[in-house]
């Protein structure tokens, strides 16, 4: 990977990753599990990954730039569930799930990654976060419906005009 590309991306979940049938993951009733190929949760809520995200994933393990989450969830245990049933939880480095804000992940997602924060790239459904996370200098992409192969290309390229 040459200078121009991100040395981490960092995802948030919902509304970014998947979709909760319309909700956040702390608002849906557990127990999760899988139903006709399907994850639910115990009302047949569904959760699905937004179209383009797993060939996102591959291509960043492809392209071997590590990847992680940040997500402000009220139930991180829940969240973890979801990543399991998903099937995507090996694909993440780092992951900073828990209650607080965006700025106290990517102090941690800094920390334990030793990447700096001008090297990151994120992206995230609420402009809150995409506004407290750029002023650390990371390069923040608002997703308004659901993560995109062409929004991943745009971030990716607004990444590299930065430098």
């Amino acid at each position: 990977m040459n200078e121009s590309y991100p040395k981490l991306i960092v995802f948030d979940l919902d509304f970014t990753l998947w979709d909760c049938d319309g909700t956040w993951c702390d608002c849906l009733s557990p127990p999760f599990g899988l139903r006709g190929g399907k994850v639910t949760d115990r009302t047949g809520r569904m959760v699905r990954l937004y179209d383009d995200v797993a060939m996102i994933l591959d291509e960043c393990k492809r392209g071997r730039v590590p990847i992680a989450v940040a997500s402000r969830t009220e139930q991180p245990r829940w969240a973890q569930m979801l990543l399991d049933l998903l099937e995507i939880t090996n694909r993440f480095s780092f992951a900073e799930i828990y209650p607080t804000t965006k700025l106290k992940h990517f102090a941690a997602l800094q920390e334990s990654s030793g990447i700096p924060f001008e090297k990151m790239l994120f992206f995230d459904d609420e402009m809150r976060n995409i506004s407290e996370v750029s002023q650390l200098g990371v390069t923040s992409i608002h997703v308004a419906d659901g993560l995109t192969e062409a929004l991943f290309r745009d971030g990716c390229q607004q990444f590299a005009e930065a430098f």
